[in-house]
C-alpha cells in the first residue's frame, strides 16, 4: 500500500475494484464503513455483487477481464470532462499526452460494449474519483490473477496519478495483500529476481554487497517463478523441491498438470504447521511452529514492520522456521549459527536500505512503516509524498485486451475462483477450526437463478463443472451474487478442488501470474 490503513477512514472518496474486502479483509473494510459515515463516497467495480456493492453510492459488474477497458473509460471521461489534476499531472509525471492520445479510443459506448457497465455509471464513477479528493483506490487478486494482470496494475495507476491521488494522505495505489507477511516475504527477497528491498540480483553492486555478507558467490541469474517450476519439474530439470508454508496442490492452477509433474520428483519437503494436501505427499515433512509459538516480525500490507511474540511453547518436536532453515542449511555445508530472531533482524536492516534505521527493540508494540532509512526516522506513513522513487511518475499506455479464454458453444460459462469469508486461502488452518468450519463445511458453486432454472437445478443439488482441464463435482449456491451467464467457486476446499479447471497456461507475461480469475466452464446437473 502506498498508504496506511487508518488514513482509508478520511478518504473523500474510496474506489475498490476487484477486492471483496469485508469477506476477505474485514478489519481494512471497518476503515471503508468509517469513512462512509464521515460521508465519503463509495465505487465498487466487481463482476459479483459483494456484500460491499449494497453500501456503493455506484457499483458495477463489469465483465470478467475487462478491467483496463473499464479504467481507461473512465480516464476518458475525466479528461473530456477537465477533472484531472492539471498541475499535478504537468509538475510530477511523464508520458501524458501518449496517455491521452490512447485513451480517445475508450468512449463510454466502446466500453460498454467490452465491460457491459453502461455510460451512465461510467460517468458517475469518473466524476465521484475525479472530483472528490483525497481518493484512495483498493483493490486485491481480484485485479492481479489475469494474463493482463501487471496491465491492470498499471491502468490503475495511471488513473490514481491522472487525479493526483498518488503522494497525498488518504489517497494512494492500496494493493491489499493475501496473507499476513506477504509484503515482508517480498520485501525479504522472496521473489526469484531481487535480494532484500528489492535490490535486483543482475546488479553488480548489490550481488557484492549480498555475496560479501553471506561469503559466497552468488548468481546474477534471475531464478525461476512459480509456474516455471512446475515447467522444469515435468521437463525432468528441476529435480527437488522446499516447500515452506504453502499448498501448491490446492493453491497452483492445473491440479491435474501439477500433480503429474509432481510425481516427477526425486525430493519434496514440506515444511507447515499442518499436514496440508501437499504436505500428504511429501517426502519429508517438517513440523514448523505456529505464529504464537515463535518470535520474530512480519510486514503487513501497509508496510508496517511488527515484532511477534511467543505466547506458547511449540507443540511436540516443532521448531520456529528460522530455526529449521537454519539446522538444514547447516547439515547441507553451509553453517548458519543465529542465535535468535533479534540477531537476524540485525542483518536485515544492515542489507536492506528500507529497514535500514529498524532495530528489534525500536519496533515496539506497533511496529515501523518502511521506508525507515535512519535510526531517527520514525518510519513513512504514505509514499511518494514529494517525488516519485524514479523521479517523475511514469504514466504507461495499456491497452485492452481480451482474456485468455472466452465462453464458446461447449464451455458457454464464464468462471471465477476466489475466496469466502469465513476460510481463508486452501483452509489448512481455517478448516482445522471448528467454528469456520461449522460456517461452511463443503465447497460450493455460486450460480444465478436465472441459469439454475435452464439447468432445473435446485439449492444444494450437486453440479458437475468442466473446464478444458477437468471436471469437479460441488453442491449449487443459487445466488445473485453471480451475473447470468457467470460461475464462482471458491478456493479452501480440498473435496471441490477448484484449481482442477484453472489454466496454468494462461500467465502474465512479466509477473507470471495465473488466470486465476476468468476461464471458460461447462456446468450440468449431476444425474444420480
Amino acid at each position: 500500500m502506498t498508504n496506511s490503513i487508518a488514513e482509508i477512514e478520511d478518504a473523500a472518496c474510496i474506489f475498490i475494484i476487484g477486492s471483496n474486502t469485508s469477506a476477505c479483509h474485514p478489519l481494512i473494510a471497518r476503515r471503508v464503513f468509517r469513512a462512509k459515515e464521515k460521508g465519503a463516497k463509495l465505487i465498487v467495480a466487481d463482476p459479483r455483487n459483494i456484500q460491499l456493492s449494497l453500501f456503493a453510492d455506484v457499483a458495477v459488474n463489469q465483465r470478467l477481464g475487462s478491467d483496463v477497458a473499464l479504467l481507461n473509460g473512465m480516464m476518458h471521461l475525466i479528461l473530456k470532462n477537465g477533472w484531472e489534476a492539471k498541475e499535478y499531472i504537468a509538475n510530477r509525471t511523464e508520458g501524458f499526452e501518449e496517455l491521452r492520445e490512447s485513451l480517445e479510443a475508450y468512449t463510454p459506448e466502446r466500453v460498454r460494449k467490452i465491460t457491459g457497465v453502461s455510460p451512465g455509471d461510467l460517468e458517475r464513477m469518473s466524476e465521484l474519483y475525479g472530483t472528490r479528493k483525497p481518493g484512495a483506490l483498493l483493490y486485491a487478486m481480484g485485479i492481479t490473477q489475469h494474463s493482463t494482470g501487471v496491465d491492470n496494475v498499471k491502468a490503475i495507476c495511471n488513473l490514481a496519478m491522472l487525479t493526483g491521488n498518488v503522494g497525498v494522505a488518504s489517497g494512494g495505489v492500496n494493493p491489499l495483500r493475501g496473507q499476513n507477511n506477504v509484503q515482508g516475504a517480498c520485501d525479504m527477497g522472496g521473489l526469484p529476481n531481487v535480494f532484500t528491498g528489492y535490490q535486483p540480483v543482475t546488479s553488480p553492486e548489490a550481488n557484492a554487497k549480498f555475496s560479501q555478507a553471506w561469503d559466497r558467490p552468488l548468481s546474477d541469474k534471475p531464478g525461476l517463478t512459480i509456474p516455471d517450476m512446475v515447467k522444469a519439474i515435468d521437463a525432468g530439470k528441476l529435480k527437488a523441491l522446499y516447500v515452506v508454508g504453502e499448498n501448491p496442490k490446492l493453491s497452483d492452477p492445473d491440479m491435474n498438470h501439477l500433480r503429474h509433474a509432481m510425481k516427477k520428483l526425486d525430493l519434496l519437503i514440506v515444511q507447515d504447521i499442518f499436514l496440508s494436501e501437499t504436505a500428504q505427499g511429501a517426502d519429508v515433512v517438517l513440523a514448523a511452529a505456529a505464529t504464537a509459538e515463535k518470535e520474530g516480525t512480519f510486514t503487513n500490507t501497509e508496510r508496517r514492520c511488527l515484532r511477534l511474540n511467543k505466547a506458547v511453547e511449540p507443540a511436540g518436536g516443532s521448531l520456529p522456521d528460522w530455526e529449521i532453515i537454519c539446522r538444514l542449511a547447516t547439515a547441507m555445508g553451509y553453517p548458519l549459527n543465529y542465535d535468535n530472531p533479534k540477531e537476524i533482524f540485525q542483518e536485515i536492516s544492515g542489507l536492506t536500505p528500507s529497514y535500514a534505521g529498524m532495530s528489534y527493540d525500536r519496533l515496539g508494540l506497533d511496529g515501523i512503516q518502511w521506508p525507515c532509512p535512519a535510526a531517527d526516522h520514525p518510519g513513512t506513513r504514505f509514499l511518494h509524498k514529494d517525488k516519485f522513487t524514479r523521479g517523475l511518475g511514469k504514466l504507461h499506455v495499456v491497452q485492452y485486451q481480451d482474456p485468455a479464454e472466452l465462453p464458446d458453444a461447449e464451455y458457454p460459462y464464464f468462471l471465477t475462483t476466489g475466496r469466502m469469508f469465513a476460510h481463508y486461502h486452501t483452509g489448512t488452518m481455517t478448516r482445522v477450526s471448528p467454528a469456520l468450519d461449522r460456517e461452511q463445511p463443503t465447497g460450493y458453486v455460486e450460480i444465478n437463478a436465472a441459469d439454475a432454472g435452464r439447468l432445473s437445478v435446485r439449492e444444494g443439488d450437486m453440479l458437475v463443472i468442466s473446464s478444458l482441464r477437468g471436471r469437479i463435482e460441488a453442491p449449487a449456491k443459487i445466488t445473485p451474487a453471480v451475473l447470468p451467464g457467470n460461475l464462482f467457486l471458491p478456493i479452501h476446499f480440498g473435496e471441490n478442488p477448484t484449481n482442477v479447471l484453472t489454466n496454468s497456461e494462461a500467465l502474465d507475461p512479466l509477473a507470471k501470474i495465473p488466470e486465476f480469475k476468468v476461464g471458460k466452464a461447462r456446468v450440468e446437473k449431476l444425474v444420480p
